[in-house]
């Protein structure tokens, strides 16, 4: 941080010890606080009031008039300013620091010198308060004022990494390290810059390449999707008729949704289709999670397994897996299919009115007969599949 030469103007420290003088001889002076009427007299304050009360403090007031006397000249005045955000960096107030710092600005004085110190502190109190662009904003300022100022530079080679802008960083280190060859601020820099820079072009590298592995994969797991007359569903469309039944309508974008648990549909080794499914249980509102469902695998044998124990939350004890049946909806026709559960997956999603949504096969289980089942099904159209 850059300061002025010479003191503030003020009065000099004899007429207040006069006083206490005056106070301790004549019964004024308590010894038991003595530290706290020391810290009312300005010279002696740890720590400056935020608002100074003339009624409280009149002699700091006193001061203040003085120092801040408009009649003083701009350059003064700025100076001023400039010490006392000085005094409030120092005791890291960085936001006093910023508004005494712009008071100084405000006086738009002759000497260009101070008004490139005024905004390189007040960039260096921005930098702080983590406001880079501000601060770069200030030193911008502060070399065109002097294009010379090393601390100037040196703040904005830092603003400039911090905002991970690492090429300008270890330009403007080299425009400094012109000035000063050894200047050892602008060398880390220029070192952290570079390396940084180098790390993120890496990243940025492996990024794109596993952004074209990943879309490789994703067009030979879609092919294979193809080949099998599997349909996406795609939530751009609305109508039935918008949904084509060819292969045209196929696209990645079928497949960008994850499921609730961020499984997707993967190829295996073996280039089967392993499917994410979910099973809705719309009678108790709870769900079953398939991650990986080989294509050539029978509900039944899932079923089998996920029904081996009742659930606990079976109140009555009717989910047995020979109880139950499985169905998928047409939304587009408002019509419910019945699943043989005999039937493959693969078998299910070849239907020519089944479309995958969001990438996971989705699929009712109720009882049958139950009298749940039969009001859901109250005027609904219901298909059964052999």
């Amino acid at each position: 941080m850059e300061a002025a030469e010479g003191q503030a103007e003020g009065t000099g420290p004899a007429s207040f010890l006069d006083k206490f003088q005056t106070q301790r001889y004549t019964g004024g002076f308590n010894p038991e606080s003595w530290e706290q009427e020391f810290d009312k007299i300005p010279m002696f304050m740890k720590k400056s009031p935020a608002e100074i009360d003339p009624e409280q403090n009149p002699d700091l007031a006193c001061l203040q008039s003085i120092i801040f006397d408009e009649d003083r000249s701009p350059e003064d005045q700025a100076n001023t300013y400039k010490n006392e955000g000085n005094e409030y960096f120092k005791e890291k107030n960085y936001k006093k620091a910023v508004i005494s710092y712009t008071e100084g600005l405000k006086k738009k004085c002759s000497d260009q010198d101070l008004n490139a110190v005024l905004y390189t502190n007040r960039a260096a109190t921005q930098f702080y308060l983590g406001n880079y662009r501000s601060a770069l904003s200030d030193v911008i300022a502060a070399r065109k004022l002097k294009p010379n100022h090393l601390k100037a530079i040196i703040r904005g080679a830092l603003c400039h990494l911090e905002l991970k802008n690492f090429p300008e960083a270890m330009a403007w280190c080299e425009e400094g390290l012109r000035i000063d060859s050894k200047e050892k601020k602008l060398v880390e820099t220029r070192a952290k810059a570079d390396r940084l820079k180098r790390a993120e072009q890496r990243d940025v590298r492996k990024a794109k390449l596993k952004e074209k592995k990943e879309q490789s994969q994703k067009e030979v797991l879609l092919t294979a999707i193809k080949e099998r007359n599997i349909k996406l569903f795609l939530e751009a469309c609305k109508e039935e008729d918008e949904i084509s039944d060819g292969l045209a309508e196929m696209s990645l974008n079928g497949l960008n949704s994850d499921s609730a648990t961020g499984t997707k549909v993967y190829l295996d080794d073996n280039g089967n289709l392993n499917w994410p499914v979910l099973f809705l249980y719309p009678e108790y509102g709870q769900t079953d999670f398939i991650s990986a469902f080989h294509e050539d695998c029978r509900f039944i044998d899932h079923i089998l397994v996920m029904f081996a124990e009742l659930p606990p939350w079976d109140s009555e004890r009717k989910y047995h897996p020979s109880n139950l049946e499985l169905y998928f909806e047409d939304e587009a026709r408002e019509e419910m299919y019945q699943l043989n559960t005999e039937n493959t997956l693969l078998q299910v999603l070849q239907h020519q009115r089944y479309f995958v949504k969001a990438g996971t096969p989705t699929f009712l289980v109720l009882v049958k007969l139950s009298p749940f089942s039969k009001n859901y099904f109250f005027g609904k159209k219901v298909h059964r599949l052999k």
